[in-house]
């Protein structure tokens, strides 16, 4: 691992060392978050969770009844799958919320068979612990370079080219599944919780090495509905900032290919236009309807950069970044695939250079 973070203050070893990390845990309390790479193999499914809780309050003795019921019950269904996957030497971790009668079961049971079992002391409430506690340190040791530059400059797709190119790349609205504004939400995908976002951001991060330069795009504080941390925030407040700009045209195509769906159904995108009313002022959104009605939404796309992002943009940036006035400008004259390719190997080359 070459961060100095370790896994936990527990006798185990790395996550990715395991063959098997077994979530005991219901599939809500999975779905939530979980460690990475965890399988869910629930001693009792989300309705059975629920009932041993509430009989637990009433009668315990009846409660561990129907709870080992339902955990025998439930085992014998995964066993068969979890011994396809794993062979004798295979190393198993199991997990449940606080380390207890959850994991145990499975631990017990594996153990019985031949299997390796470590059991994550504290569960899953220790392993939040970590995460808060890692992600408070780990974006202290990169050293990062921030891509600034407005809405539809090619950021992100300058992001994808570095990391193809061979850089370290963090992609934030990756791991966050939105684009990180206003319209920013992916059609038909859900954002992670806020727990297993910082889950994913803590593995991505462990998994990088701190002699190498990190690219990264600036954000807000906030990407759709998750949160970043505020040591990797002031990380790349401290970072080297790129300022990427974009011909108009160049960023139109962006926009086209990224909102799409707004352009099919442009009803979606002024329903959420409503919200800049008290921003840009009544008049300005108005126009939108008009020319949105007269099927000009690449007019719209145009008008809303011009008149809502990049003077927003620029008023958060100053705010920000210190220095933000007298940062050089890279100007990328196409955003197409093969030129971000030769601006990424460009930026590698100067970055690590000085580096």
């Amino acid at each position: 691992m070459p961060t100095s973070y370790t896994p936990l203050d527990l006798e185990i070893q790395e996550f990715s060392d395991y063959d098997l990390i077994i979530d005991a845990r219901s599939p809500r309390e999975f779905s939530h978050d979980h460690l990475p790479g965890a399988k869910n193999y629930p001693v009792v499914n989300d309705n059975e969770y629920a009932q041993v809780g509430t009989l637990h309050r009433h009668d315990t003795h009846k409660a561990y009844l129907i709870g080992v019921t339902h955990s025998l019950r439930n085992m014998a269904t995964w066993i068969e799958e979890i011994s396809d996957r794993c062979g004798p030497r295979s190393k198993i971790l199991v997990y449940c919320f606080r380390g207890g009668k959850r994991s145990k079961l499975w631990a017990d049971n594996l153990r019985t068979i031949g299997f390796k079992v470590d059991l994550l002391r504290g569960g899953w409430k220790a392993y939040r612990r970590w995460v808060i506690g890692g992600l408070e340190l780990t974006p202290r040791l990169f050293d990062f370079k921030v891509l600034e530059g407005p809405t539809g400059s090619g950021k992100t797709r300058l992001l994808k080219a570095l990391n193809e190119a061979g850089a370290q790349v963090l992609d934030l609205e990756a791991l966050a599944l939105h684009r990180g504004s206003l319209i920013g939400a992916l059609p038909g995908m859900a954002q992670p919780s806020q727990k297993d976002f910082d889950s994913q951001l803590l593995a991505t991060l462990r998994a990088m090495d701190p002699s190498k330069p990190i690219f990264i795009e600036a954000e807000s504080k906030k990407i759709g509905n998750v949160q970043l941390p505020e040591a990797l925030m002031e990380a790349m407040q401290n970072g080297s900032m790129i300022r990427i700009t974009a011909p108009m045209e160049e960023r139109l195509k962006v926009w086209r290919e990224d909102f799409a769906h707004f352009e099919a159904d442009p009803m979606a995108l002024l329903q959420k236009l409503e919200h800049l009313r008290p921003m840009v002022g009544n008049s300005a959104v108005n126009h939108w309807h008009e020319l949105a009605s007269q099927q000009q939404i690449v007019k719209v796309f145009e008008e809303l950069m011009v008149l809502h992002y990049d003077p927003a943009y620029e008023r958060s940036n100053r705010r920000v970044y210190e220095g933000w006035n007298d940062l050089p400008t890279l100007e990328v004259k196409s955003l197409n695939h093969e030129h971000l390719i030769e601006v990424a190997k460009a930026l590698i080359s100067k970055h690590i250079s000085e580096g």
